[in-house]
């Protein structure tokens, strides 16, 4: 059995392998727990800043749900047919297979706690963005 994981947001790092070409724009991420941080194979929650402008372009996942909590500041979550307003205190779930993202709008900083169900590492997790092909009604 393994033994309880417990940590504190100020003393997770940065994580420093995300590229704007895989829709990762200006974002501060932290993993809290995964299958580095807590040894979770099934689930992974971690904590996102996104400063004004920067974004979380349109994504999906094969192998895990999503959930969010806007936690402050304002922006737009992408949807499958476009995007939405969203703001502090909303809860957002996205189950496998269906697009989501993040755009902040506002002129403050967005803060974001966030999880993955059935998936401990964004490889597990299963990462795809949209292909130049497909298009949806956006309406930035």
């Amino acid at each position: 059995m393994k033994p309880p994981f417990r940590t504190t947001i100020a003393d997770v790092p940065l994580e420093e392998n995300l590229s704007e070409d895989e829709g990762w724009v200006d974002m501060q991420v932290q993993y809290l727990i995964n299958s580095d941080r807590g040894g979770s194979d099934h689930l992974t929650v971690g904590k996102t800043v996104l400063p004004p402008g920067a974004r979380h372009e349109r994504h999906l996942h094969t192998g895990a749900d999503e959930f969010l909590v806007v936690m402050s500041g304002r922006g737009e979550i992408h949807t499958n047919t476009g995007r939405e307003p969203s703001q502090a205190g909303d809860v957002i779930f996205t189950p496998r297979g269906n697009y989501h993202g993040f755009v902040n709008t506002g002129d403050e900083d967005v803060v974001l706690i966030w999880g993955w169900s059935g998936a401990g590492s964004l490889s597990a997790a299963g990462y795809g963005m949209p292909g130049p092909d497909e298009t949806f009604d956006d309406p930035s």
